[in-house]
């Protein structure tokens, strides 16, 4: 129980990470990049987060607010970039 609470300012980070990696992935797709460079890319992403998020943890609660708020931000730019782009491709 201790590690829910103690880190409940962070869940929607965590959620939202994860739809960001969904975008992310989505706009390769679209753009016909490799899956495997793709894949790499985003497993060494993923590490250089979690070393980031293990040491910054400390420095970053004080600002969680406003971090969960750009990254909502970034992910909502980043699919309707990924759905514009998608667009001209779609054949009806």
């Amino acid at each position: 129980m201790s590690l829910i609470s103690d880190y409940k300012e962070f869940w929607g980070l965590i959620i939202f990470g994860n739809i960001e990696n969904l975008v992310i992935a989505s706009q390769g797709a679209v753009k016909c990049v490799d899956p495997v460079i793709l894949g790499l890319l985003s497993i060494i992403v993923v590490i250089m987060w979690l070393l980031i998020g293990t040491f910054g943890t400390k420095v970053a609660i004080k600002y969680s607010r406003i971090i969960e708020f750009i990254g909502g931000f970034a992910i909502f730019v980043l699919g309707i970039q990924s759905m514009l782009e998608a667009l001209p491709n779609i054949h009806f």
